[in-house]
């Protein structure tokens, strides 16, 4: 007898992830194969398959995420995106999935005359745009900041001299100091930060799996495999 299922309906359905894909080593492009790569792609391919999903990957700027998130044009937004009161009002996030912060990094030249973020006071700081990062660097800087779609354009920019410091994510500040000697970081972490998945507000059917994937991947180590990948720690 012919099976009344087709190889459609039993196959799982897809989330659409959507994700700034230009944020090493959470998510980037690997140069070699063409294919999204990093600790937090890793981390979503691991919950989808825990909790029945395919996962799509969709390259976005980080700011269109959330706004994606809201019209349904993706299912979850994975980005180093920390969970804040304000981003809570708009979206709705998993349990955290990483500890991070902020940190201040200058030209190598620079160190000297850089030895606290308060030194940063007055002068033109960089981050990338719609990331907490802009809000301390404004905070900290007390002026406007210069805004780039990703950390990589405003690391190049202080690099070329177009502003005196970039705010943002140590992790990804740390991946830049092993690609170039260019750049001094500043001893003083600026923040602490949960960093979550976002889903459209109110959709609890995938908010609720991906908790329950996430809770059981914590548990059974997989997370912390994924890890030490990404981090060796």
């Amino acid at each position: 007898m012919a099976s009344l299922y087709t190889a459609s309906a039993l196959a799982a359905p897809t989330l659409r992830v959507g994700s700034e894909t230009t944020f090493p080593p959470f998510e980037f492009v690997d140069v070699k194969t063409k294919q999204f790569v990093g600790y937090e792609i890793d981390l979503i391919n691991a919950v989808g398959k825990k909790a029945g999903y395919n996962i799509s990957v969709q390259s976005m700027g980080f700011d269109a995420i959330i706004p994606a998130l809201m019209t349904g044009t993706v299912d979850v937004g994975v980005s180093g995106m920390t969970i804040t009161p304000e981003r809570k009002k708009k979206v709705d996030f998993t349990v955290p999935v990483f500890k991070g912060g902020l940190v201040a990094v200058v030209r190598q030249k620079d160190a000297a005359a850089y030895k606290t973020p308060a030194a940063i006071k007055g002068k033109q700081v960089c981050a990338q745009l719609g990331t907490t990062g802009q809000l301390k660097a404004e905070e900290i800087s007390g002026k406007k900041a210069r805004t780039f779609n990703n950390a990589a354009e405003a690391m190049m920019e202080l690099r070329n001299g177009g502003c005196d410091a970039v705010v943002a994510d140590k992790p990804v500040i740390e991946y830049f100091l092993k690609e170039s000697r260019y750049f001094h970081e500043l001893p003083t972490q600026l923040t602490t930060e949960d960093w979550g998945f976002a889903v459209k507000k109110g959709n609890k059917k995938v908010l609720n799996a991906l908790n329950s994937a996430l809770v059981s991947l914590q548990k059974d180590g997989t997370v912390a495999k994924i890890h030490k990948k990404w981090f060796n720690n």
